[in-house]
């Protein structure tokens, strides 16, 4: 399976390639990844999640309310004005842990994964768009979230420690509200 993300890198496009493995919830470990094997969840979601994820854009800032209890907020950097993030209601569609990044231009593989890669360590995706996906993820650079640039092609990136902490907090079918 091949989660397309063109919007991580100024200036490179990428795709996100999953395993066609896809591992159920009761067996995922959220704790203790294995740092160099990707693991996606994405399944049919058996009934309503509660919650939701709040995404405010023009604080730059996301966080989860879940169980009358918000977590966050924290910082993100967002879309360019050119490559705006999306507005409006989405569900989380798939997440992963240990993403690996490929570029839509060249095909090459980025050799690392983990949290020095392009895409960090987590990824929780929210919109596809055609053959590409937006979604929510860490970033080896911290500086464009402690700026909270608009830097991105539409991902919402994330301190690596912010973002574990999103990823602990989120389930597949979760609603995705992004506010301009």
């Amino acid at each position: 399976m091949s989660l397309k993300c063109t919007a991580c890198v100024p200036g490179l496009p990428v795709a996100l390639l999953a395993s066609s493995l896809l591992v159920a919830a009761p067996a995922l470990s959220r704790s203790q990844p294995n740092p160099f094997q990707p693991t996606q969840v994405s399944m049919a979601v058996r009934s309503p999640v509660e919650g939701r994820v709040v995404l405010d854009l023009g604080r730059r800032q996301i966080s989860v309310v879940r169980q009358g209890q918000t977590h966050g907020p924290w910082p993100v950097a967002i879309g360019d004005p050119k490559t705006p993030t999306p507005s409006g209601v989405f569900k989380v569609e798939n997440m992963m842990m240990n993403p690996q990044y490929q570029s839509t231009k060249s095909g090459k593989l980025h050799p690392k994964r983990g949290p020095n890669s392009p895409l960090g360590h987590r990824w929780i995706g929210f919109l596809r768009s055609g053959p590409n996906q937006f979604g929510i993820h860490g970033t080896p650079w911290p500086h464009w979230v402690k700026t909270r640039a608009a830097v991105s092609n539409g991902c919402v990136r994330m301190l690596n420690a912010h973002v574990q902490q999103l990823y602990d907090h989120v389930e597949v079918g979760m609603a995705v509200e992004i506010k301009r």
